[in-house]
């Protein structure tokens, strides 16, 4: 069987010209909307309410927060944060979590 693969062009070209606007601004970017709080660094990417944002712990993202009229959460659970922070936390607490387990598997599967 033959495998046929397809090229998208608007894919490739990195120049799109003046129509369309970037939508995920990396955090070094100066038009990015971004939070600093401690030990990370918070992006907007979409969304009105809630307000999506991608997490970054140093270079890295980690995964997104949501902002709602009264509230943040994470991707990772169902808790309600007072502040971004507490909802960043949680997130990188889960990843490194899930990254040790990960760990172990392999350990025990050697």
């Amino acid at each position: 069987m033959a495998h046929i693969t397809k090229t998208m062009p608007f894919l490739q070209d990195p120049d799109w010209g003046e129509c369309c606007e970037k939508i995920l601004l990396p955090p070094t970017d100066p038009n990015a909307e971004v939070i600093d709080i401690p030990g990370y660094t918070l992006v907007y990417c979409n969304g009105a309410c809630p307000k999506n944002y991608r997490v970054y712990k140093a270079d890295s993202m980690i995964g997104l927060v949501f902002q709602h009229l009264t509230h943040w959460s994470n991707e990772v659970d169902e808790i309600r944060y007072a502040q971004p922070l507490s909802a960043a936390m949680a997130l990188d607490d889960f990843c490194k979590a899930a990254s040790m387990t990960k760990a172990a598997d392999k350990s025990i599967a050697a």
